[in-house]
């Protein structure tokens, strides 16, 4: 089992950070797009080659996020239309996410097998993630999903306080 650390910069305007292995050596870079439409996410390898790439769709009623893993469209994530509380559904095949992923605790199944677990790391500044790797084949998916999981979020909470003003 290979554990993986991510862990946000609170501030960060840019949307970089790394994704850490347990010795805290760099594995993944994460960079989004600053003022860009649309507004996209870059997950990088310690070469610094794209392994992952998540685009916000625009021009969409409901926010809908796509998520590529080497070129090919691995997972979406869209939110569903509900008066109180928001709801949001992850589609992608042969991947289920079981658990509170609005709270970054989840396991992630493929065909019914967990290759993934995420838990939000407590006590710490910002947005910490410790996320381990069951099925080391599906480690881009994975962290891919976790940095989508966690742009949803953000995305939401730009709107609330957006529309909150």
């Amino acid at each position: 089992m290979k554990q993986l650390f991510i862990k946000q910069k609170v501030f960060s305007l840019s949307g970089k950070f790394t994704v850490k292995d347990q010795q805290e050596k760099d594995v993944y870079y994460v960079e989004g797009s600053f003022m860009q439409i649309p507004k996209t996410f870059s997950i990088m390898n310690a070469a610094r080659d794209e392994v992952a790439l998540i685009t916000k769709k625009v021009f969409s009623f409901l926010p809908k996020f796509f998520v590529e893993v080497n070129g090919q469209e691995v997972l979406t994530i869209k939110k569903e239309f509900s008066f109180f509380k928001a709801r949001y559904t992850i589609d992608a095949a042969g991947i289920k996410v079981e658990g509170n992923w609005w709270d970054m605790d989840f396991q992630i199944l493929q065909q019914g097998e967990v290759v993934g677990k995420v838990n939000k790391e407590w006590f710490t500044w910002g947005d910490s993630y410790k996320v381990q790797i069951l099925n080391e084949e599906m480690e881009a998916i994975i962290i891919a999903l976790v940095v989508a999981i966690d742009c949803v979020k953000a995305d939401h909470a730009a709107a609330s306080s957006a529309a909150a003003t």
